[in-house]
């Protein structure tokens, strides 16, 4: 009965929350400038603002957002900090965006994970999660080029929503799960068909882990930013044209049962980065299959994270 009335306390006072507090709306940043050495770390102020250099307001803070996240609450009470004083931003065109996370421990993949997608391919909603996985060496920033590679004629395109882990753990609850996350940034994971499907024995990895095949930013946006990272539009457009557009409500495993399944197998560690599935509308499943080409422009967006523009050459 207890138990029964915390739950029925927490849930009026989430109910509360969101309508009368603002979130803080941390948006977490990988930058460089001409005017500074080496990559910094900043917040974007707002989506699509400028950048407030974190380094300049604390130089003990770290330059990477790995460090960062290692050092968990300590860094994130000075990043607190630094969003409610009146700080110097540093115009957008001034700025170049890296990837909000770099060399992360590993990229995890979840294939099928929305329920309209595989309707689309017509096959059943999977009973288990799908993972597969992404060499970090295919991260690039947010609007960094996808370089196609000479090797496959069929390279696709897939908008996700990216889980950016927070605290390192293993064999984590499902329950305790939110705990472990940072926040949420946009993913575009490039996708060469051929090699996915036919190649290598048709395992996945291949075809999913060339070099610029991972695009995530701008921002790493805190969970506490968002008001439920499961209910949010998420599209894709190819040259302006709307080719994927659906709603993160359509995830089969939503984070929590996904970092649960995960950490059964492997340590996640801060920085570790979830690429939690498409919706419909890829290249692939088109009568006939659409696939991209030199001088395409894919841009990626998720509702309160930002998009993300990436030219293919």
């Amino acid at each position: 009965m207890l138990v029964s009335r915390r739950r029925l306390l927490t849930t009026l006072l989430q109910a509360q929350k969101w309508p009368f507090q603002p979130s803080r709306n941390m948006r977490l940043v990988q930058f460089q400038a001409p005017h500074l050495t080496g990559p910094h770390l900043g917040l974007e102020s707002g989506n699509g603002g400028g950048v407030i250099n974190l380094n300049a307001f604390d130089p003990t803070l770290p330059k990477t957002m790995m460090e960062f996240l290692e050092q968990g609450e300590a860094t994130l009470s000075v990043a607190r900090r630094a969003l409610t004083a009146q700080l110097p931003v540093l115009p957008r065109s001034e700025v170049t965006f890296l990837a909000p996370v770099t060399r992360p421990d590993k990229v995890v993949c979840v294939g099928m994970n929305y329920v309209d997608h595989c309707k689309e391919q017509n096959v059943p909603v999977p009973k288990e999660p799908i993972i597969f996985s992404k060499f970090a060496s295919s991260i690039v920033g947010p609007y960094d080029e996808v370089i196609l590679p000479p090797e496959s004629q069929e390279v696709d395109w897939e908008v996700e929503l990216a889980v950016v882990i927070g605290k390192k753990g293993k064999h984590i609850k499902a329950t305790d799960a939110m705990a472990h996350v940072a926040g949420f940034t946009v993913a575009h994971d490039v996708s060469a068909r051929d090699w996915q499907m036919r190649r290598n024995g048709k395992q996945w990895l291949l075809g999913k882990t060339f070099d610029t095949f991972c695009p995530l930013g701008p921002a790493l946006v805190t969970k506490d930013s968002i008001a439920d990272p499961h209910n949010l539009k998420i599209c894709c457009r190819v040259n302006g044209e709307v080719v994927q557009s659906s709603n993160t409500n359509q995830m089969v495993f939503k984070t929590e049962d996904l970092i649960a399944w995960i950490s059964q197998f492997v340590t996640l560690y801060p920085g570790d980065v979830i690429l939690t599935g498409t919706p419909p509308g890829v290249g692939v499943f088109r009568k006939p299959p659409v696939f991209l080409k030199k001088g395409d422009e894919v841009q990626c967006e998720i509702e309160e994270l930002g998009i993300i523009i990436n030219k293919v050459v």
